[in-house]
């Protein structure tokens, strides 16, 4: 019954979270996008684009008020669904919360109002500060968030308290810069500045389609063509960094993304292809590139990449080192008030505190970990590998949408520059099948991040078995079916809002539609 509530309760917040997550690339990406119409706007004081200003802030608006509403959602499941991981190590994941609310989301949310409301109340000047101010908050926001969440990656900061039994801030500073947040923010920031990119550029190639406002659509292209390539370049290089970091600090979660079973002689290659087999503990038909993946890993050509054999092989020897700290632990919480602290017990702990969330793993097995068994042990050390295949053919798919983005914003950006946007039909409708790729892509790369993660909530100091609530399936079920109805409809609302919006099209500076071309002016196939 435990492990069906904690697949209900990943299932719930997978749920939420990949939901919320359509709305959070486009956030970002648009709310900079804006900005950056708008500082043409002030430069020039040509009303285009004002009028190209005003249109895409209203899809952004619509996307903003979306986000927000699933994004509340989520916070209140740590309370609902997660109650231990909230009491174990709330004192370090709720500060970036707080901070995320109290320094940027206020920052977003005041002047998103402005930026609607202030146009003929305020200088250019101050609207435009408004508008940096708006795009400034999203991005601070985004990076809260990852704050917290690369620290569930890599736990640095932090120290257990024996008296308390929960995780607590050491040095924030080093939650702070912990180098897989910054990569993770940096990642998935430019991931949503493509998004927003070959959203503008797909919806822009309609309406040059549709022989609707040519000269907005072609400078709207321009823009996200330009901002779209140079996002879609920093994505790979940051993908890169992350997979160093990976090596640095999640082991086994790069041995998965690879099906890397064995442990292979430097450098290691790069898989192209295969069909990783999680029971046969191999991968069939496998296409290697020599030395890449060495070279992405650990930017050398004389440094090994742990398999996963071998990875579980330490795994085991962690789970035993985190017995004795558990054991040193149950001795030092029975002393009483006022009597010392065995020496030999507090040194025990002092030596194998680190591992005491494998200890952990064994919760599963049985309710004591001392009492666990030789085969209770290869057991749990095995449950340190995530779900192989989901993670190989995710991060794939992942990679090959990155350089398919490439190519789309480096041909649209150099049909741009020789004024060619309108020639080539064809690629105008590649660019409006193109627009949910990136949508697929950032939420698998959700999908590679937190599954590569398992079966750790926070990796290597507390299982995700034992942080969640003690909730009945019953009620997880019904939640879940009311979460589902609800995000179905806001869903269909959210769908409803944007394509209309898009149908109309924008308007004149005036406030009456923008001109229509007549179709013999369009560019013939």
């Amino acid at each position: 019954m435990e492990l069906d509530i904690v697949s209900l309760s990943r299932f719930q917040f997978a749920l939420t979270a990949l939901y919320h997550f359509l709305f959070v690339p486009l956030t970002l990406g648009l709310s900079v996008l804006v900005a950056i119409m708008e500082t043409v706007y002030v430069m020039t004081g040509r009303p285009i684009w004002r009028q190209m200003t005003q249109f895409w802030g209203t899809l952004f608006g619509i996307n903003f008020v979306m986000g927000v509403a699933t994004g509340i959602v989520m916070e209140f499941q740590f309370g609902m669904n997660w109650s231990y991981y909230s009491h174990y190590v709330g004192d370090i994941f709720g500060a970036p919360l707080a901070a995320e609310g109290l320094m940027a989301f206020f920052l977003e949310a005041t002047f998103v109002g402005l930026f609607f409301f202030g146009w003929d109340r305020m200088s250019k000047v101050g609207h435009l500060a408004a508008t940096w101010a708006v795009a400034l908050g999203s991005n601070f926001s985004a990076l809260w968030i990852l704050i917290a969440n690369g620290w569930m990656q890599n736990p640095v900061g932090s120290v257990f308290n024996v008296q308390t039994m929960r995780m607590e801030i050491d040095n924030f500073a080093d939650v702070l810069f912990n180098p897989v947040a910054q990569a993770k923010f940096v990642h998935t920031v430019s991931a949503g500045y493509v998004t927003a990119s070959l959203f503008v550029l797909g919806v822009s190639a309609w309406y040059l389609l549709k022989g609707r406002v040519p000269e907005l659509a072609k400078r709207s292209m321009t823009v996200a063509a330009s901002f779209g390539l140079a996002a879609s370049l920093s994505v790979v290089v940051l993908g890169d960094e992350s997979g160093y970091l990976a090596n640095e600090h999640q082991k086994m979660k790069l041995a998965a993304m690879e099906a890397m079973w064995e442990t292979e002689p430097a450098p290691a290659g790069f898989t192209l292809f295969g069909f990783p087999d999680q029971q046969a503990r191999e991968t069939h038909f496998a296409i290697r590139i020599p030395v890449v993946m060495g070279l992405i890993a650990t930017r050398s050509l004389n440094t090994e990449i742990p398999g996963i054999n071998d990875l579980v092989r330490s795994a085991e020897g962690h789970i035993r080192n985190g017995i004795v700290a558990y054991d040193a632990l149950q001795k030092i919480r029975a002393v009483k008030p006022g009597e010392p602290v065995p020496p030999e017990a507090q040194a025990a702990f002092e030596q194998n505190g680190r591992q005491l969330g494998y200890a952990l793993l064994l919760r599963r097995y049985v309710d004591d970990p001392r009492l666990a068994t030789d085969e209770q042990i290869a057991r749990a050390a095995w449950d340190t590998v995530p779900h192989v295949p989901t993670l190989f053919w995710s991060f794939r798919v992942m990679v090959g949408l990155g350089f398919f983005f490439i190519l789309l914003t480096a041909t649209f950006f150099l049909l741009s520059a020789t004024r060619q946007l309108d020639r080539r039909r064809w690629l105008l409708r590649v660019a409006v099948a193109a627009i949910p790729l990136p949508w697929i892509a950032a939420e698998l790369g959700w999908v590679v991040a937190e599954t590569g993660r398992q079966p750790w909530s926070i990796e290597g100091i507390l299982p995700t078995a034992v942080a969640v609530s003690d909730l009945g399936i019953t009620t997880l079920l019904i939640t879940i079916c009311g979460f589902s109805v609800i995000y179905t409809v806001l869903f269909i609302i959210e769908m409803k809002l944007m394509l209309r919006a898009i149908s109309k099209g924008p308007e004149a500076d005036h406030g009456a539609p923008a001109p229509l071309v007549p179709a013999n002016l369009v560019a013939a196939e």
